[in-house]
């Protein structure tokens, strides 16, 4: 079994939610895409909402991995930078696996597919991204090809007494 990856999908509201919910999972699982559990929907729209705007303005790009049922699976959001002298690399942002699915080599799937998007994208040259640490995610992001590049002790807090490092990876695409 494999995903069928798609950038860029049409955005219908029966897909913001199948989103909102994978998000909501991911995140309920402990995954490390910007919330702590327990979370709802409710609590992730607004920054579904922040996300699709930067996708309707074209500052980001929106890769979606699809089961074999059509169901969405995984997701990922490569951001441009306006900076004018960071064209070159984009963000990867969001990346989730729901976690039904964890186990089959989806993560790594995702990470080749938002990878040869992103060798489809003008001018870029490379993919950054940050994780949260303490939880293994730089080893997978490594076996992935990324290196870590840089890490900010302490930067997240999870919760009261619970800080976690906010480690910056980055993959050449060269």
């Amino acid at each position: 079994m494999t995903l069928t990856f798609e950038l860029d999908p049409a955005i219908s509201p029966e897909f913001r939610d199948q989103v909102l919910t994978l998000w909501a999972d991911v995140s309920n699982a402990g995954g490390s895409v910007g919330f702590v559990p327990p979370v709802t929907v409710d609590d992730i729209r607004p920054e579904l909402v922040k996300h699709l705007i930067a996708l309707a303005e074209g500052r980001t790009r929106l890769l979606v991995g699809r089961d074999q049922g059509g169901a969405i699976a995984a997701t990922a959001f490569l951001t441009h930078n306006t900076h004018r002298l960071m064209r070159h690399w984009v963000w990867l942002y969001t990346v989730m696996v729901h976690p039904r699915h964890q186990g089959l080599g989806y993560g790594r799937d995702l990470m080749t597919a938002a990878a040869d998007a992103a060798r489809g994208l003008d001018g870029v040259e490379a993919i950054r991204l940050t994780c949260r640490g303490g939880l293994g995610l730089e080893r997978f992001y490594g076996s992935c090809g990324y290196k870590e590049v840089g890490r900010i002790p302490d930067a997240i807090r999870v919760a009261p007494g619970d800080d976690r490092d906010d480690v910056v990876m980055l993959l050449p695409l060269g």
